[in-house]
């Protein structure tokens, strides 16, 4: 068949030959859409981890209760609105770089400085001005994750969604040793002030993403009305999966990951109660999670290559709750450096797995012509779990302690397999055979 000229992207790469990467795994795993995932999942994660570990290491260093740690969740609210300002960054363009590229800048530039200035405040002092600067940490990070999210979902080929998000996942994870290791051993001997300051700047790294890449073709026309901005994304939805599987689908958001985010809230401050030191903490908890991270999302791309989706969110989802008992288990053996690598290494490999076969999910749940709205959608419901059931966690610990908190969480985790049951099958969706993604290619070719 004869091919036609394609159109650059984003990625500088043909988005109507998209199907040109499924016939072989290599063309599909190294490719620029690839390396862009990578650099997504890191300036994406990079807030968070700042908000969810540093911060929290820095409260308790400070003096601040375990109780009053456990309340900084709620400057994470940002994270579960977030679908309310998000038709607003879908469908209004910046008067520079593009609909895309525009926000990214925005929301990067505000992130870097308010992460350095945040470390400039005296928790002991005034703990509502942490709080504030904290708060709007949280909501340029979730506005950045909309047009991210967004971004993501329009370079990506469908085929490409569970590998993509794979990799982003992982980056994202991967992220968290900054905040969450180098930042802590500098905060061994370094000022406060200088650590937060130095771990902005890792804010740069999306900033060249965001110049480097170009702005990607999108569906969605420029607004025509806010009501069009602001209900055409969530109608599409409902008419496509009816109310009944809306409310199921919402629900398995809501509840997947609910037990893993409680138990991993205060993680740093349960290796503090434990003993460990800040070097300690920095140098072997955080690393023991960077190559189950790379492992975790490189296998994780694979088996939804071959199996689907819907059948890695059953097997990964075993392996999250396995993974949260591992921290009962560290609770009770206290400090043990050995099986804190441990732990967290299988954490890193179970639960990283998890999530991606998770934002997977949610991306195929999306429609591309209103990705970043109905993304935003999605992933703040994820977030609920982190920003209100989280806030209770330094209360819970201080009522039953640490073991029976995580023996809880794990519960807490076993609703959400449930639902598996009704939106993914195990039978649900079969993995493209090889003849399925020659059939693709030609198609792309056509």
């Amino acid at each position: 068949m004869p091919r036609t000229n394609p159109a650059p992207t984003a990625t500088g790469i043909s988005m109507t030959s998209r199907a040109d990467t499924a016939p072989g795994w290599r063309e599909a795993i190294f490719n620029r859409r690839m390396l862009v995932c990578v650099f997504t999942g890191l300036a994406s994660g990079m807030p968070l981890y700042v908000l969810i570990q540093l911060v929290p290491a820095w409260l308790r260093n400070q003096g601040v209760s375990l109780a009053e740690i456990g309340l900084f969740a709620l400057v994470g609210i940002p994270y579960t609105w977030k679908f309310l300002w998000a038709p607003l960054m879908d469908r209004y363009v910046p008067p520079f770089l593009g609909r895309r590229r525009g926000w990214m800048l925005v929301t990067q530039v505000v992130l870097l400085l308010s992460i350095g200035i945040l470390g400039t405040l005296q928790p002991q002092q005034s703990l509502t001005a942490v709080a504030t600067v904290a708060f709007i940490v949280a909501l340029f990070s979730a506005s950045q994750d909309v047009v991210l999210d967004g971004f993501r979902r329009e370079i990506l080929p469908d085929e490409e969604l569970g590998l993509g998000n794979s990799i982003h996942v992982q980056a994202y994870r991967i992220s968290s040793l900054v905040p969450g290791s180098l930042s802590l051993v500098l905060a061994d001997h370094l000022p406060w002030s200088s650590v937060f300051w130095i771990t902005a700047v890792f804010m740069l790294v999306g900033v060249a993403m965001c110049i480097a890449v170009s702005e990607p073709e999108s569906e969605l026309p420029a607004a025509s009305g806010l009501r069009e901005a602001v209900i055409a994304p969530f109608a599409e939805y409902l008419t496509r999966r009816r109310l009944g599987g809306v409310t199921l689908v919402l629900s398995f958001m809501l509840f997947y990951k609910l037990g893993d985010n409680m138990a991993v809230a205060l993680s740093t401050p349960f290796y503090i109660d434990l003993g460990f030191s800040m070097t300690e903490i920095g140098l072997v908890a955080k690393h023991a999670a960077l190559w189950p991270s790379i492992i975790g999302g490189l296998m994780g791309g694979v088996v939804m290559i071959r199996l689907g989706i819907n059948r890695a969110l059953w097997l990964f989802g075993v392996l999250q709750v396995l993974s949260i008992l591992g921290f009962a288990v560290l609770a009770e053996a206290g400090h043990v450096l050995w099986l804190l690598a441990a732990v967290i290494s299988f954490e890193y490999l179970g639960v990283g797995m998890g999530t991606a076969a998770f934002t997977a999910f949610i991306a195929r749940e999306t429609s591309r012509k209103f990705a970043a709205t109905q993304f935003a959608l999605f992933t703040a419901i994820t977030a609920l779990p982190r920003t209100v059931a989280n806030a209770s966690t330094g209360v819970i610990v201080e009522a039953i302690g640490w073991t029976e908190f995580f023996l809880l969480c794990a519960v807490i985790a076993l609703p959400g397999m449930a639902l598996l049951l009704w939106v993914a099958p195990w039978r649900g969706d079969v993995a493209p055979t090889a003849e399925d993604r020659r059939e693709a290619a030609e198609e792309g070719l056509a």
